[in-house]
């Protein structure tokens, strides 16, 4: 394997943010390599040279210039069915703008920046925010001293990591610290912003939000004798017998548990100091004219091309050291250059089949996804199935139904009556719609819904129902029961 294929290889498996590392150090090590703010404004005679590639027919232009990569397949609106989700559906792909010598991307200039949007800065902890409170508090000397060593001892949850007794030991035997003494300082941090840090179980935390509220507050006390005293028969979903122990009507158990649902069981999840994750799509996916159209964001990534300065100082003859480097880097630019130019290629000729073999998803949804998986693409666009993996690894791509990653529109298959096939993500899909359509009071069970999915024509059976659900974090039937109409 040659070091240009392997850098080619590595590069395709990069994420978008990966290689904007990438291309800073390549910018940083070889001189060659510059930015471009315009290459439109490319001096004549250099490498890169803007073409424009686009026909009007949508054909592929191949020149010794540029390898542009289009692929089409158009159908007008009129064709299709609305009732039903036909087989074939249009798409057009298109990559504008590669240089032979350069490769073109584009980024948002500084005064396209959107200013409203806040900037992004480091957070506090959990622990620093109960800290400062602490700080702007009247606690002060033993009691203080108990405060930081509660506060250290609180998970990202905001519950108490470690028992009081465990707390206690931590002190030195002089301070002469009781358990009443910890208690009393954690019944205060308690009441700290946000409210129910630092309780020991989830029933602490949930009166302590109970108490916060207004005393005014409809059945606020019959709920908090509900959270301490029944709140493993609420998780059971026994309703019937808290209504006899608690002597209260059905109607009045509702509203307890809207109140119980209002509270945050987990108070420090809200609190982090870690950075928002945006996702840059590497790829668009649009409908335009009756078809859809893939092309590559232009704003993920810099403009790159050649420095003709330093390139136009190369002598042919020369054999120097000086000429010598400045060839090495030349050659390791153009390489560069076209192991980006290769990247792209790739990715948007398997975006491309990736929305050719989904263009139903795109028209209907999930319960219209296609069985697809590695294989199918690889042999589709003439590669590898390991490469065709490294493609569409932390890759993602915008549609007009959200953004998606490349993985999310491969899927295992499951046999129907009729003797095709229907994909894991579409099952998955038609199960959530029948448990958002159940009755609460009386939820179904995985063996109905396998019942629901024959009738449909699709062969599930109850424990590939069961995972389905449980993938989907949805919990069983005997969890998901609740009163009627108590959302």
């Amino acid at each position: 394997m040659t070091p240009q294929l392997q850098q080619a290889i590595r590069l395709l498996q990069l994420s978008t943010l990966e290689l904007k590392l990438e291309i800073q150090s390549a910018l940083e090590s070889n001189l060659m390599l510059e930015m471009a703010e315009d290459l439109q404004e490319d001096p004549a005679g250099t490498d890169g040279k803007a073409i424009n590639n686009e026909q009007e027919d949508g054909t592929a232009n191949n020149t010794e210039e540029t390898a542009k990569l289009t692929s089409s397949t158009e159908l007008s609106d009129e064709k299709l069915n609305k009732n039903e989700i036909p087989d074939e559906l249009p798409v057009d792909s298109v990559w504008e703008d590669v240089f032979d010598g350069s490769t073109s991307y584009s980024q948002p200039k500084e005064s396209d920046r959107d200013y409203l949007e806040p900037a992004q800065t480091g957070g506090r902890s959990l622990q620093e925010h109960l800290t400062w409170q602490l700080e702007m508090s009247q606690i002060e000397g033993t009691e203080k001293y108990i405060a930081i060593a509660l506060i250290d001892s609180i998970n990202d949850d905001g519950y108490l990591g470690s028992s009081l007794e465990d707390i206690q030991q931590g002190f030195e035997k002089e301070l002469e610290i009781t358990l009443e003494d910890i208690e009393s300082v954690l019944l205060r941090i308690q009441c700290f912003d946000p409210v129910g840090v630092a309780a020991r179980d989830l029933s602490e935390c949930l009166l302590a939000q109970l108490r916060q509220l207004n005393p005014d507050t409809p059945y606020r006390e019959k709920t908090m004798e509900l959270v301490k005293t029944h709140l493993s028969t609420l998780a059971n979903r026994e309703f019937g017998s808290i209504s006899r122990q608690m002597k209260v009507s059905e109607d009045e158990l509702k509203e307890m548990i809207k109140l119980i649902q209002s509270l945050n069981p987990k108070p420090g999840a809200q609190i982090t100091n870690k950075e928002p994750e945006y996702i840059i799509p590497d790829v668009v996916v649009k409908k335009i004219g009756g078809r859809w159209r893939v092309e590559l964001n232009p704003d993920t990534l810099p403009k790159l091309r050649i420095n003709h300065q330093y390139a136009s100082l190369i002598k042919r003859a020369d054999a120097s050291d000086d000429n010598t480097y400045l060839k090495n880097h030349l050659q390791e630019a153009r390489w560069f250059l076209k192991s980006l130019q290769s990247r792209n290629e790739t990715l948007l000729k398997v975006a491309s089949c990736i929305v050719e073999r989904q263009r139903a998803f795109l028209e209907y949804g999930d319960e219209a996804m296609k069985p697809l998986v590695l294989r199918d693409v690889a042999e589709a666009v003439g590669m590898h199935e390991s490469t065709v993996s490294r493609v569409t690894t932390q890759k993602y791509m915008h549609t007009p139904r959200g953004i998606y990653e490349f993985k999310y529109f491969f899927s295992s298959h499951v046999g129907t009556t009729d003797g095709g096939e229907c994909s894991a993500t579409a099952i998955r899909a038609i199960i959530k719609k029948f448990l958002s359509a159940e009755n609460p009071g009386k939820p179904l069970s995985d063996s109905k819904i396998a019942e629901l999915l024959m009738k449909q024509g699709i062969k599930v059976a109850r424990r590939t129902v069961a995972k389905y659900r449980e993938a989907m974090m949805i919990p069983p039937s005997n969890e998901r029961k609740r009163l009627t109409k108590v959302q």
